[in-house]
């Protein structure tokens, strides 16, 4: 039933492996399907994706915050999503699960999708320029090969959730042509256990899918239907994938987007690299009717997935709302 979860199951995604056992991808998308249902959130083993990358992306990582401010400054985030968020510069208000009135204590590095100077798309909204720091060209060099080496484990995902979801595999690819990427580089400060105060306040993702690695600090909680937090703890590797807001909408409600937080008490620095993998900013979001059972309805409007995601960017970042104003 959804919400009625007491922890967070590990899914072995072995089975979406190219050239896997029929039925060792038919268990590994059942136990995909059932987690999604349920909590909106599993732990991936066998996701494929090299464990020596996402150490050094871990690594370079807390390379990147221990420069020195100036030079992040410097790389501060530019019109297209880009580049160094100062501390407590992002306040999630679009949260549907909290009022929230403190910015995030939190700093980070905003990586997206790579756009070349002659891409068709170039200049459109979110489709410019990466900053990386150049005394450390590691930084990007790295975060490009683990960006590649995500999207196709997002790929991999989409279609075992097409399947789940009853419908072709390469259902999902039709609007994933050029993916909406993001990879956050974060660092959480130690925190006061001071009311109100987040690392990550509390809110629901709202793409297509997140999928985290967090170093072995902890702090991620996430909330069940009884108002519960549950301790997402890591767990060597795996990654910590959950449901957003368009797949839920997509799925018509049968997965879930579950709320979750983040607080450092833990009196060290915590560092966590999210990467989101979301639809085509042109992809009409629109639940299939091959999916709805007789007599069900759709829960949802038809919407261009970028004009919804930049209804959000422009509500939830301060140097966002200060270009509106």
């Amino acid at each position: 039933m959804k919400g009625e979860f007491e922890n967070i199951p590990i899914v072995d995604l072995s089975g979406l492996a190219e050239g896997a056992d029929p039925a060792a991808r038919a268990e590994s998308v059942a136990a995909l399907k059932a987690a999604l249902e349920t909590s909106g959130f599993a732990y991936l083993a066998g996701h494929g994706v090299p464990e020596d990358l996402v150490e050094r992306m871990r690594q370079m990582n807390v390379a990147f915050h221990d420069l020195p401010l100036e030079e992040k400054l410097a790389l501060k985030i530019n019109a297209f999503h880009r580049g160094y968020m100062p501390m407590s510069s992002s306040t999630i208000v679009t949260s549907s699960v909290a009022k929230v009135t403190k910015p995030n204590r939190s700093e980070s590095l905003m990586v997206m999708h790579e756009v070349g100077e002659d891409s068709p798309h170039a200049g459109e909204p979110l489709q410019g320029p990466n900053q990386f720091p150049a005394s450390l060209p590691e930084v990007g060099e790295t975060a490009r090969a683990y960006m590649t080496e995500m999207t196709a484990l997002g790929e991999r995902i989409a279609g075992g959730l097409a399947e789940a979801l009853g419908l072709p595999r390469d259902w999902f690819a039709q609007h994933f042509t050029d993916p909406t990427l993001f990879l956050r580089l974060l660092h959480y400060p130690e925190q006061p256990d001071e009311e109100e105060l987040f690392g990550s306040a509390p809110h629901t993702d709202y793409g297509f899918v997140t999928l985290l690695k967090q170093d072995n600090v902890g702090g991620l909680e996430v909330r069940n239907k009884h108002g519960d937090w549950i301790p997402a703890p890591p767990i060597e590797g795996t990654f910590v994938m959950n449901v957003g807001d368009i797949l839920a909408k997509w799925s018509n409600g049968r997965f879930v987007s579950t709320p979750h937080r983040v607080r450092n008490l833990s009196r060290r620095g915590r560092y966590s690299q999210p990467f989101f993998y979301d639809p085509s900013m042109s992809a009409l979001v629109e639940c299939p009717p091959a999916m709805l059972e007789a007599g069900e309805e759709a829960q949802m409007q038809p919407v261009l997935y970028g004009d919804y995601l930049l209804e959000r960017l422009n509500k939830n970042y301060d140097y966002r709302n200060k270009k509106a104003s």
